[in-house]
This record gives structure tokens, C-alpha cells and sequence, in this order.
């Protein structure tokens, strides 16, 4: 952490509540940044990154505005890993080099502190070697499976499929040096989140 930013990788199951505790870290003050919409931006209409999307998976993956058919192309690749990992090729480095700039403008500002990159694929990807803390929330398995069926009206195998092509849960649990586990109420959440606040801003101290 020589620049003063602790560089803080947070992660976890799809539907586990990744993007709560983001937004819970977020309204405490601390600096955050989504991979996933980076990922949008990266493919929106007119980009390069697009464009080397159709490329590879064809104009059918396009609506009739131009922009891309994010439910096709997810059913697409959820079923072929090969294809997944071609997306990923594309859009994986362009968010990579975001994050990067981010956190140098972040040093460059001045800030001193723990910065939150709410990152889905961290472990897939190879990236938890990246940061100095990774972050991992989870919940019980079942629940997640619930929670997406119920969140993105997936059927169990849609579901299933989306869930297969990450890290098992408790593969990243067992990886992360903090874990917020969130099958209990709000209020629960709320004060793990509360609590590993207290212990992030510990470790930029102690760096």
C-alpha cells in the first residue's frame, strides 16, 4: 500500500448481496467502484468493445436499437464455457485498466484509506493477488439459488448455470481475509458491515 490506498477487492456469489454491502460502504464514506458497470460500458453502443463482441457472436446478439441483447448473450455463454471465456477476453481487460486509473487518481487526490472494487469475478479472473484485502459476502447456498431464481426470473437450470460458472461460495469464503455473510436480516448485514469498516480502516493504519 505504498501510495496510501488500500486497495480493497470485494467479492461473492451471484444474488449473495454483493451490491447491498457496496452500497452500505458507499454511504459510509469510502470510495467504491463497480466492475459491472464497467463491463456495461465497456460494450456499449459505438464502442470497440462491442464491436469485437459482434464480431465474435454475431449481430444476432444485438437488439433492433443496436445496443447488446444482454439476456440473449447471457443464455448464450452461460451454456458454453468456451464462449464465456471469450467475452470475458474482451471485456476483462478494459475493466481491469479502469480500476487501475481509479485507483491512481484516487492516490492522486490525496485520498488515504481503504477503496472498494465490487468485483463479481475476482477469484475467477486471477485478480485477488491484486489487492491487499479481498472481501467475500456470502449466504447459504440455497438461498443464493432462491434469490436469483426469484431476482432475474430464472428457471432452477438457468439459475444453476449462472451459479456453476463462478467459484463454489465456499471456495471464496475460505480465500477471503473478511467474509459479511448475509442470510439474516438488514439489520445483520448492517453490522457486520459496520464492523469490518472499522477493521479496513485498521489495516491502512497498521500499513
Amino acid at each position: 500500500m505504498p501510495d496510501g490506498v488500500l486497495h480493497v477487492g470485494l467479492t461473492g456469489g451471484i444474488a449473495t448481496g454483493k451490491s447491498y454491502v457496496t452500497r452500505r460502504l458507499a454511504e459510509a464514506g469510502l470510495p467504491t467502484i463497480d466492475a459491472d458497470r464497467l463491463a456495461r460500458e465497456a460494450v456499449a453502443p459505438g464502442s470497440a468493445g462491442l464491436r469485437a463482441v459482434v464480431t465474435r457472436f454475431g449481430p444476432g446478439i444485438l437488439t433492433d436499437g443496436g445496443a447488446l441483447d444482454r439476456a440473449r448473450l447471457g443464455a448464450l455463454v452461460f451454456a458454453d464455457a468456451a464462449a464465456r471465456a471469450d467475452l470475458e477476453g474482451i471485456i476483462h481487460p478494459e475493466v481491469r485498466q479502469r480500476i487501475a486509473a481509479w485507483h491512481t487518481q484516487l492516490a492522486r487526490e490525496g485520498y488515504r484509506g481503504p477503496a472498494i472494487a465490487d468485483i463479481p469475478l475476482l477469484f475467477e479472473t486471477g485478480r485477488a493477488g491484486d489487492f491487499d484485502v479481498v472481501v467475500v459476502v456470502a449466504c447459504d447456498p440455497a438461498r443464493q439459488r432462491a434469490r436469483l431464481m426469484e431476482r432475474d426470473g430464472l428457471s432452477a437450470e438457468a439459475a444453476d448455470q449462472r451459479i456453476a460458472a463462478q467459484w463454489p461460495i465456499g471456495d471464496k469464503v475460505r480465500a477471503a481475509h473478511h467474509v459479511v455473510m448475509t442470510d439474516g436480516t438488514f439489520a445483520d448485514t448492517d453490522a457486520q458491515v459496520d464492523a469490518l469498516i472499522g477493521r479496513l480502516r485498521a489495516h491502512t493504519v497498521q500499513g
